[in-house]
């Protein structure tokens, strides 16, 4: 039962959260991946426009008569225009005297010879992206090095940043959700082989131990072997267990019935009160072995069967009507009448030995705690279960212990010089609660005990 099973957690759902996980990871890195990239690219994109400026502006700076000259082209800053308005900063140095321009332009390492961009701040703090290039202009007598930088704010790339940002998460947000539905669908589909092998064998009947032939993943491979070799074991030891509860029953009563007949033998033989006492005290011996060691193998029987039923269709009142024409000459020792009672036939599937042991049990109780010359009334019916009950005329259950009389080698205060084992309350009970039923005991009103045995 599943009550009893050391339960760890569930397979498919760690596995379901240890795809979710790695979706989720992928997903992050994903975003931080393709906005890194998106960044650069941009980057490059304001990087390649400012340069272009500064190159243009170069172009237009001649050096005439010892005077440098900048024809400043419109297309020089006008290509820097965005949709946010960023501002615009220029800076043109002739041997690293400011020309024209902001002064906070200057090249980053104080030098007039440099190229290429950085990032720097204006007087207030904006970020902005600064391109420089120099050039050396040549005159008569003169020799002249011109740097010119051009600074733009980010507000525009940042923007564009934020778009790409939004985009790539929503992106990223519905690569997540669709991995974490296959991660339910790999799941589900990676345990369904193990639900088809526990449904395959939660179907089987009791008997069936045979090998697991349908195909399996080659992971469950060793699984499946072990599981094989396991019901090869355990049905070889169950036959075992029945051939030798066979023989053990066999070989046990056999010995004990021929000492009981010599000691019966020797009884007759015998004058001397002082032996014929002890030789009734030796076959009153042997009569509770043997039936204590009958009781204790059809137990023994029973606790194996009741795993493996061998149902068959059979009238219970049939069934009855020969069990009462075998105990009739133990009965009529007594003097006591047994009577059965039943109107139709009271069909059931059930397994017929364990039926009839635990009926005979029951009936064989009721003719030894009956008084002599009385009856025993057995009644059977099929509404609303088929249901068979015994009364008798005797001293009833001790009440107070009618609760633990079935359970094994219990025996109430009236057994006391009765031959018993304790096990026959016990044997009936197992097999009605083997077919879905119950032993019910209880005092007659006007006397006697009442035992009711359903399926």
């Amino acid at each position: 039962m599943t009550e009893a099973v050391n339960v760890s957690g569930s397979l498919r759902r760690r596995m379901t959260l240890t795809l979710i996980g790695g979706a989720a990871v992928l997903a992050v890195v994903l975003y931080a991946v393709v906005r890194l990239y998106a960044a650069q690219i941009a980057q490059q994109g304001q990087d390649s426009i400012l340069a272009a400026s500064v190159t243009s502006i170069l172009d237009a700076a001649i050096l005439r008569d010892g005077t440098v000259e900048v024809d400043f082209p419109y297309a020089a800053l006008s290509m820097l225009s965005t949709a946010s308005d960023d501002r615009v900063f220029y800076a043109i140095h002739k041997n690293e005297t400011l020309l024209s321009g902001y002064e906070h332009l200057s090249p980053p390492d104080g030098t007039s010879h440099t190229s290429g961009t950085y990032l720097a701040e204006t007087p207030d703090g904006a970020l902005i992206r600064v391109a420089t290039d120099s050039r050396t202009l040549v005159g008569t007598d003169t020799r002249s090095v011109i740097t010119v930088s051009v600074a733009q704010t980010q507000e525009a790339l940042q923007v564009t940043l934020n778009g790409i940002s939004r985009n790539v998460a929503l992106f990223g947000a519905g690569f997540f959700c669709l991995s974490a539905l296959l991660s339910f669908w790999a799941s589900a589909s990676t345990i369904t082989p193990i639900r088809r092998l526990t449904s395959s064998i939660a179907r089987r009947g009791p008997q069936d131990l045979s090998p697991v032939a349908s195909p399996v993943p080659s992971e469950m491979v060793s699984l499946v072997a072990s599981l094989n070799r396991l019901m090869g074991r355990l049905d070889k030891a169950l036959a075992q267990s029945e051939d030798f509860i066979a023989e053990a029953a066999h070989r046990v009563r056999t010995p004990l019935a021929t000492v009981r007949s010599h000691a019966e033998a020797m009884l007759h033989r015998v004058d001397q009160d002082e032996n014929r006492k002890a030789l009734r005290s030796m076959v009153r011996a042997i009569d509770e072995s043997s039936r204590a060691a009958g009781q204790l193998l059809d137990h023994a029987m029973i606790t194996f069967r009741t795993d493996h039923l061998e149902r068959k269709e059979l009238d219970l009142t049939e069934l009855l009507q020969e069990l009462v024409l075998r105990l009739t000459p133990v009965a009529d020792m007594k003097d006591i009448t047994l009577h059965v009672e039943s109107k139709e036939p009271v069909l059931v599937s059930a397994d017929a030995i364990l039926l009839q042991n635990a009926i005979r049990n029951l009936i064989d109780n009721a003719l030894k705690y009956s008084p002599v010359e009385s009856d025993v009334m057995i009644h059977v019916s099929a509404r609303p279960l088929p249901t068979l009950e015994i009364r008798d005329q005797g001293a009833g259950f001790p009440q107070d212990q009618i609760a633990h009389l079935s359970s094994r080698f219990s025996r109430g205060d009236n057994a006391k010089g009765i031959i018993g084992s304790g096990l026959g309350l016990t044997i009936a009970q197992e097999v009605a609660e083997a077919h879905g039923g119950a032993l019910k005991l209880s005092n007659l009103p006007g006397g006697g005990a009442c035992v009711t045995f359903s399926l």
